[in-house]
């Protein structure tokens, strides 16, 4: 990944150029603008900042500003709750620089859960339910989250039986995902923005690092969607899925963070009821059962 100051300036300039001066409720004059978006000194205006400060922020130099002149300049880039967190954690990112690393922060991505876990996974029986890291890897499943995400755990994407199948290598290096995610674009964005809200979170993971650089290299279509720098909280939602056994599935989810587990997140999936995605869903527990899919990992 990038230097914390590009990926500072990189965040800044890409939000401000999504909002113009009429969203922000500045008077515009007419004329040509040769930036998109707002100016730096109409963000500094906005914030209450003087643009000489503004600039040097926007230019990585976060250090040391205060919780209120952030919350000013979120405020004036109207960012949202997972944009505004991305950007704390920028900030919390560059007052630690040139201090020694913890072992908390040069820790690769965890890569199991705890007993416990797989229990409460095991007992959740009418959903599809998983834990991921904050790299998309698939650590733990129940057997109908096994089931559905069969595609991905067969993927020659994976580099090996014994490495864990990973979300967004499935999406944008394997051919297969375009027929399994019907909506596959916004799946794709959705994956990205996930990885970039963990790169603030945890600035100095390897595996995090490693795993962008693989994808940076072998696609170009993550390498443009990880230069918009966009970010999100991924808590609720519906899902589609075209799965090869069962065909179309519509589900909605819960993503629920795991507080003992940093960085886990357990994630269930279930059908309305007396849907055809319930009918498909119990024809895909089914299927489970009898072809003895494994659940865990």
């Amino acid at each position: 990944m990038s230097t914390k100051s590009t990926e500072v300036r990189d965040f800044l300039v890409t939000r401000r150029a999504k909002i113009t001066p009429e969203q922000a409720g500045l008077q515009h004059y007419g004329g040509n603008r040769r930036v998109a978006g707002l100016r730096r000194e109409e963000v500094a205006l906005l914030a209450g900042v003087s643009a000489d400060y503004y600039t040097r922020v926007e230019k990585g130099n976060l250090a040391g500003d205060s919780d209120s002149v952030l919350d000013a300049i979120a405020a004036a880039l109207q960012l949202d709750e997972a944009e505004r967190v991305y950007l704390f954690d920028l900030a919390r990112a560059a007052n630690a620089a040139g201090r020694p690393r913890t072992a908390a922060q040069r820790r690769r991505s965890p890569h199991r859960v705890r007993p416990v876990v797989q229990q409460i996974l095991d007992s959740m029986t009418s959903t599809a339910a998983f834990v991921r890291n904050g790299r998309l890897d698939i650590l733990a499943t129940n057997l109908l989250g096994r089931a559905l995400y069969s595609p991905v755990f067969d993927s020659p994407t994976r580099p090996s039986e014994a490495a864990l199948p990973n979300l967004a290598r499935f999406g944008f290096l394997d051919p297969a995902a375009r027929d399994y995610f019907p909506d596959y674009d916004k799946s794709c964005h959705t994956s990205v923005a996930i990885l970039r809200t963990e790169a603030g979170r945890d600035p100095h993971n390897r595996d995090l690092s490693d795993l962008v650089g693989e994808l940076s290299t072998r696609s170009d279509d993550f390498r443009t969607r990880w230069a918009a720098h966009d970010v999100r909280l991924h808590r609720t939602g519906t899902k589609h899925f075209r799965h090869p056994v069962v065909g179309e599935l519509t589900l909605d989810f819960e993503a629920m963070e795991l507080s003992a587990d940093a960085g886990l997140t357990l994630t269930a999936y279930a059908a309305r009821p007396d849907s055809g995605s319930a009918e498909r869903l119990q024809l895909l527990a089914t299927w489970a059962a009898t072809e003895r899919l494994p659940a865990g990992r």
